[in-house]
């Protein structure tokens, strides 16, 4: 008996010790200042003009609670926390429920935040899962509690909520899937607006309506249950055809949220902004995009897709002078899937990988015309293992070609035979010291893009053939202001040479040739298919896996990347080769139509001499096919330097 009154005292005091504490807890938040939350959440984009074309949350777009259609209300309550109007921020009894459920099935099945606690979760800029944050979370629960009712807490709520797309708050979200204002929405439209911000990439209608209507038939039951409405309004409402408006007032683009994801992206990445829009009343980020850069590469993605749809596509339009990302689309479609795979997705290059390597050989002693034999060959490696890459169609030219025709063709044996006489970590290296992170493994077939790399990061180290050897970082954002106009953050504008001059501008020619009737011979260049379209010069370099296929170019005001595939990894068929080619050619004539734009200059220790071009020896009279290629003074055909077939050289060296 006397344990059992030492049980309950002792119970009695922690229940006492916690009912002061939390007391003291809302106690403390009170005597605190009343934190101001119609500044809060609110981030506004500007592009490359300072032109605003995306804002999160705006005081000129807050509307009042007494504004929003009571059924939108009612649905979102139900749906999200029945018991907001009788709790004090946090539902203990939901908390421990859902604590039951998750131990219960292993896993995190149910969540139990209310209303209050996720208003106080957007007041972050990152979704970063720690203590501190959680902490930080409760805290501001617990303020927002204590200074303000519950309908303003309510309003701020329904004003700062993600309803997908990139819309944000009630209003905006209104108009854009129905085209009329939050008073005005019907029962059947506020229940399916209520459940979208759960999970705005999979309840959106525009995204997946049957997943959309699955949530609104739950929401309609929620309010039911909790004597909103009856059955037969539910019924109505869950049976009435909706037509979704889904546009915005301007920069209606398919894929210009890629662009603004990227952009929150990026801004997680600052450590010198903080991570609460309370102590920034807000943000200003100022971004480098160029609108009309962004639409044409939309307008020639859309055209050169409509027949694949399954098919996804990405890229990356960059000045290559400064690293500033002009424009970038993540998918075909926002609507359709969220996925921003110019940043977060990681693809086999392919044979666009090979001029970094041509770079390399041509710094290590190699020119325009140094000849390999190209036939089929299988390379043998300590342990007895070998490895038999294979040219595109099994096409060989059975005799020595040169490096020139070698990368016009983008001969696979020519390029392992480059790789292994320069031995397997120059590539590695090189890739390196132009900015490309990705772990790229020293083995044969790194030349042909076997290792995976982000667009963003391989687009980056193409800027350092762009702007003739200087690496530069890739980025979105210019500049970062809080609400008072004070600079949080400044992108740094430094450049850093890490590759010759004169040997980036031979491989730019090299790559100009990618596209030139001038190599025509046993076999085509890889991008003849585009040369009718094209009216300036550029280095472009396409290369393929059999789930992948890439086109990357440039000239010296402009990088453009593009990726082509399938999400699932499904094979590509060869037919389908032509479509990142064609929005490649279609995007940079469309961007540089009525915008100067002109070609390298030639360095004082190049010189230019007309060749054969498959067999880089001195173009003769009997010639059919004559170019002109570059080579460092000395080291062109004819020369002391003259350095033509490798093979040779090294079995003389051997002799």
């Amino acid at each position: 008996m006397r344990k059992i009154k030492k049980f309950i005292k002792w119970n009695f005091l922690l229940i006492l010790l916690g009912i002061l504490g939390v007391g003291a807890f809302y106690l403390v938040a009170y005597i605190n200042p009343k934190l101001e939350i119609k500044s809060a959440n609110s981030f506004s984009f500007y592009d490359k003009n300072d032109n605003l074309f995306f804002t999160g949350n705006n005081n000129k777009e807050w509307v009042n609670i007494e504004d929003v259609s009571e059924n939108l209300i009612n649905a979102t309550i139900s749906i999200e926390d029945k018991y907001f109007y009788k709790h004090k921020g946090f539902d203990f009894l939901r908390i421990m429920k859902a604590m039951y459920m998750n131990v219960i099935n292993k896993d995190i099945v149910q969540g139990a935040s209310t209303i209050t606690q996720q208003y106080a979760r957007n007041l972050y800029l990152t979704m970063e899962k720690t203590w501190k944050r959680k902490l930080d979370e409760a805290w501001i629960t617990t303020r927002l509690e204590t200074h303000y009712s519950k309908d303003e807490i309510l309003e701020g709520y329904l004003n700062t909520i993600n309803y997908g797309q990139g819309v944000y708050g009630i209003e905006n979200a209104a108009h854009f899937y129905f085209d009329k204002s939050a008073k005005s929405l019907t029962l059947a439209e506020a229940s399916m607006l209520a459940g979208i911000p759960n999970s705005p990439s999979n309840y959106s209608p525009l995204v997946d309506e049957y997943s959309a209507k699955k949530r609104q038939k739950s929401v309609l039951n929620m309010m039911v249950k909790n004597g909103y409405i009856t059955e037969e309004e539910m019924d109505d409402a869950y049976n009435t055809t909706l037509t979704y408006y889904g546009k915005k007032e301007k920069y209606n683009l398919a894929t210009l949220m890629y662009y603004q994801d990227a952009v929150i992206d990026e801004l997680e990445s600052i450590d010198s902004i903080p991570p609460s829009f309370l102590s920034t009343g807000g943000l200003k980020i100022y971004t480098a995009l160029d609108i009309d850069a962004q639409t044409v590469f939309e307008e020639a993605m859309q055209k050169n897709m409509t027949d694949y749809t399954e098919a996804q596509t990405a890229g990356v339009m960059m000045n290559p002078n400064n690293g500033e990302v002009i424009a970038l689309i993540g998918g075909v479609d926002y609507a359709k899937s969220e996925y921003n795979r110019a940043v977060t997705a990681k693809r086999q290059v392919g044979s666009s990988m090979k001029p970094f390597l041509y770079y390399a050989a041509l710094e290590n002693g190699f020119t325009a015309s140094s000849r390999f034999l190209s036939s089929p060959t299988t390379f043998t490696f300590a342990s007895d293992k070998t490895y038999t890459p294979k040219n595109y169609a099994d096409k060989y030219p059975n005799k020595e070609i040169s490096l020139a025709t070698a990368l016009v063709y983008s001969d696979n044996i020519y390029a392992i035979k480059t790789h292994m006489f320069l031995g397997e970590d120059v590539l590695v290296k090189t890739a390196k010291r132009v900015g490309i992170d990705a772990k790229l493994d020293a083995i044969p077939s790194l030349p042909l893009g076997t290792n995976e790399i982000s667009i963003m990061d391989f687009v980056g180290g193409y800027g350092s053939f762009a702007n003739t050897g200087y690496k530069v970082n890739p980025h979105i954002i210019k500049r970062v202001e809080d609400s008072n106009g004070n600079i949080l953050y400044k992108a740094k504008d430094t450049k850093e040479r890490v590759l010759n001059e004169s040997t980036v501008f031979i491989l730019n020619e090299l790559l100009s040739n990618t596209y030139s009737y001038d190599f025509v011979d046993y076999s085509t260049p890889t991008l003849i298919s585009i040369a009718p379209k094209l009216t300036q010069k550029y280095s472009i370099k396409s290369g393929s896996t059999d789930t992948d296929f890439w086109t990357v170019g440039y000239n010296k005001d402009l990088v453009l990347g593009i990726w082509y595939g399938y999400d699932d990894n499904k094979k590509v068929d060869s037919s389908e080769s032509r479509i990142n080619k064609m929005i490649w050619a279609d995007t940079v004539e469309a961007y540089f139509k009525d915008k100067e734009t002109s070609w390298y200059d030639i360095p004082e220790d190049v010189v230019g001499v007309l060749v054969n071009p498959v067999t880089g020896e001195l173009a003769k009279e009997t010639d059919k096919k004559k170019h002109i290629c570059y080579y460092i003074k000395g080291t062109e055909p004819g020369s002391d330097g003259d350095i033509l077939s490798v093979e040779k050289q090294e079995e003389k060296k051997e002799e």
